[in-house]
This record gives structure tokens, C-alpha cells and sequence, in this order.
């Protein structure tokens, strides 16, 4: 089989499996074998089981995105040092400098953020 006939596969089973997950249960639904009876207290907003302050629609600050973002970049480089020091001995002088320059961008954006203050907790 190619290449292109396991990109075939793949995309298939891309658009099977979720469009599956969606129409599988309004076809229950449809067949009655799934009970479908909303009344006010299912619609109602579950919070720890405590009544709701508010509105469900709030805003959130954007400094939860940023730190969420910040955290998905620095564990990522660790997930990329792990392997490198693992076979460090294999990659030699090249896999230094290789390292060296992806550790100096990363650090390069830690710094950006340090002098932007987007660290801080306002």
C-alpha cells in the first residue's frame, strides 16, 4: 500500500470516528432507546453542588490563557531534553549545538515575558 493510501486511511478514520460519536446518539435518541426528557433542574448550571453566583457567561482574564500557554511551552521543551540527554553521547558536538540553540530560544522567550511583566500576578 502507499503512502497516499494510508493518508486515505487516516483521513477516513478522521472524519468517521467524530462524525460517529455525534450522529450515534441523536440516532438513539431519534430510535427512543435513549430517554430525551430535559426539564429545568438538568439545564440548571452544576457548580460543586452549590447554587450558582452570577451568570455562567463570564469573562476570564487573559493571564490564565497566557500562564496556560507559558506551561505548555516550557513542559514541551522538557519533553524535548529528556530524549537529547538520553542519546547525548550518540549525537555528539552537533546535538549540543542543536540543543544549545533551541534552549537559547526558549530562554529567549522567558526573557521576553520576564521584561513584559507577564509573569507577574496583577
Amino acid at each position: 500500500m502507499s503512502d497516499f493510501g494510508l493518508l486515505g486511511i487516516f483521513v477516513i478514520l478522521a472524519v468517521l470516528v467524530p462524525a460517529s460519536m455525534l450522529l450515534i446518539p441523536y440516532m438513539l435518541t431519534v430510535a427512543g432507546v435513549k430517554p430525551h426528557r430535559p426539564n429545568s433542574v438538568k439545564n440548571d448550571t452544576y457548580e460543586c453542588g452549590m447554587r450558582t453566583v452570577g451568570g455562567s457567561w463570564v469573562r476570564y482574564n487573559f493571564r490564565y490563557y497566557f500562564y496556560a500557554l507559558s506551561f505548555l511551552i516550557f513542559s514541551i521543551e522538557t519533553v524535548f531534553l529528556y530524549p537529547w540527554a538520553v542519546r547525548f553521547k550518540d549525537l555528539r558536538w552537533f546535538g549540543f549545538w542543536a540543543m544549545l540553540v533551541f534552549v537559547g530560544i526558549i530562554t529567549i522567550g522567558l526573557v521576553y515575558e520576564w521584561r513584559k511583566n507577564a509573569l507577574e500576578w496583577k
